[in-house]
């Protein structure tokens, strides 16, 4: 098989851009406006001359600087571990290997996608006793 070498990008997302998340606020808007872009950018940028792949992590919740703004931070990691499938928060280290992934060729033919990095608690339905 034959691939052609590609640029890539990668845009951090979170599951509060398609569903609703308590105390998420704006966030939730802003970034489903950046999974539009990145997904359009898939395609204006994905044939000669760019050859730019653009795909989207939507990773759970995680203590980072950019998470500090948001209330019951705490609240939304104990309800990961309670109910995704694998039963844990994931780590910074889990993101970070994903998003090397579609940085390198092993992903060639991925682009214009939303890969979610949250332990399987994205697509778990019910209630929830945090919320």
């Amino acid at each position: 098989s034959s691939s052609s070498s590609s640029s890539s990008i990668t845009a951090l997302t979170y599951l509060g851009s398609t569903k609703v998340v308590p105390n998420y606020n704006i966030m939730g808007s802003a970034k489903s406006s950046l999974e539009n872009i990145a997904h359009t950018l898939a395609y204006e940028l994905s044939s000669f001359p760019h050859s730019v792949r653009v795909n989207c992590v939507s990773a759970g919740p995680i203590s980072t600087m950019a998470s500090r703004g948001i209330v019951n931070l705490g609240d939304m990691k104990k309800d990961v571990k309670e109910r995704s499938m694998l039963r844990r928060n994931i780590t910074g280290e889990e993101v970070g290997n994903v998003v090397a992934f579609l940085a390198g060729e092993e992903s060639g033919g991925v682009t214009g996608q939303t890969i979610f990095v949250d332990g399987g608690y994205g697509v778990m339905g019910g209630p929830s006793s945090v919320y």
